[in-house]
């Protein structure tokens, strides 16, 4: 699938229930060192079902949940229905829709890889008041320190539809530091971690765009190769799926 707006549509439900959330480190960090403050506006944009928006909405910010997909964008409706604070917004990276210089704090969880750098960053700068931080987080799993996660990987190289070619694995890493540039780039990383039993185990893995689904013909075929690898893992019924939150943030105005 070439349109990464329309990626996740099928895998919304298995996102919500096994994807990792962000470790509270990630806000004290933005009051520590971005001004975080409850009165601060937060654009989470490409905003997925919520989960990083969630964090700024317990500390009582304001946040726009700016996201393309409709099954994700609405999964998010419902997750944080209870927050009058959360304004859902359909619109992209490039083009959010948001009012100049509106926004204190611009945050995008595991998502800009996806964006179209150039045009993300002049649409940033728009909508982002003079002095503002924009933070940049990924959840990315923890191969050096994991077994498991290797056996994982390589199921992914062998099975995963575009798995070699998607923007997640090739993306830039250098990318991110000329997004802010000229001015500095701070980085930053935190310890994060899922226990999954197999139910679990498996939901993470078709939680991806890139997983095969039932009508695939090596679908069955995955899945076992994936419970080996559970079974060769577990302990009690359990796996650890372990991750660095890798965290890149600065200032992006001249």
């Amino acid at each position: 699938m070439n349109n990464p707006t329309e990626r996740f549509t099928e895998t919304v439900q298995d996102y919500i229930k096994y994807r990792p959330s962000y470790p509270k480190e990630v806000l004290q960090l933005l009051i520590d060192e971005c001004d975080l403050r409850k009165n601060k506006i937060i654009a989470d944009v490409g905003s997925g079902t919520g989960f990083l928006s969630k964090l700024f909405l317990n500390h009582g910010n304001l946040v726009y949940g700016v996201e393309p997909n409709r099954s994700m964008r609405e999964a998010a409706e419902k997750y944080l229905k209870e927050y009058p604070n959360f304004f859902s917004i359909n619109g992209t990276a490039e083009a959010t829709s948001l009012e100049n210089q509106s926004v204190d704090i611009i945050t995008v969880g595991t998502a800009f890889h996806w964006f179209d750098i150039a045009k993300t960053k002049v649409e940033f700068r728009r909508i982002l008041k003079i002095g503002g931080w924009v933070l940049l987080v990924w959840n990315v799993r923890n191969i050096e320190k994991s077994e498991l996660l290797r056996d994982y990987e390589s199921l992914l190289l062998e099975y995963g539809t575009d798995y070699k070619e998607s923007n997640a694995s090739k993306f830039n890493k250098t990318a991110v530091k000329e997004f802010f540039s000229p001015n500095e780039m701070k980085m930053c990383s935190f310890k994060n971690a899922q226990q999954f039993d197999w139910n679990g185990f498996k939901g993470r893995l078709l939680s991806t765009s890139y997983s095969l689904r039932p009508a695939d013909d090596r679908y069955e075929e995955m899945l076992k190769k994936l419970k080996d690898i559970f079974e060769r893992y577990q302990k009690n019924g359990m796996v650890e799926f372990l991750y660095d939150t890798k965290l890149n943030y600065g200032r992006i105005h001249a």
